[in-house]
């Protein structure tokens, strides 16, 4: 009853950061391990399935199992977390505007160094 209860994407940052902590491939009951044990092992395999699925992990086949690797960094799976809420709002313009003007004047410059950088014609992305 004293366990709190931890987000997806929490779980997802946890997980991802387990496995680049690793020397290699790992078993789900290798990062379940690592996190301390407290999590079921569906549960691992649920948050390893869908970080698959956004593509910053990939995984082999091992015997009966699978062995996972990161392929992004955590950084990477917040800017997917972002983008996906981005995403689900009507007004996009809005919702950039008041995340810029609520960013503290250190992450502003980064923000526009980095837009800097990547030019107006970079909408690779998109």
């Amino acid at each position: 009853m004293g366990r709190t209860r931890r987000g997806q994407g929490e779980l997802e940052g946890q997980v991802l950061g387990a496995l680049r902590e690793a020397e290699g491939p790992v078993t789900a009951a290798w990062v379940q391990d690592r996190l301390g044990g407290d999590l079921a092992y569906t549960t691992v395999v649920t948050i390893l399935t869908r970080l698959l699925a956004k593509d910053v992990v990939a995984r082999e086949r091992h015997g009966r199992s699978f062995l996972w690797t990161p392929t992004a960094d955590v950084a990477r799976l917040a800017a997917l977390r972002m983008r996906r809420l981005l995403d689900g709002e009507q007004d996009r313009e809005a919702v950039l505007a008041s995340f810029v003007t609520a960013l503290p004047p250190g992450d502003e410059q980064v923000l526009r160094t980095l837009l800097d950088a990547a030019g107006p014609e970079d909408d690779t992305q998109t």
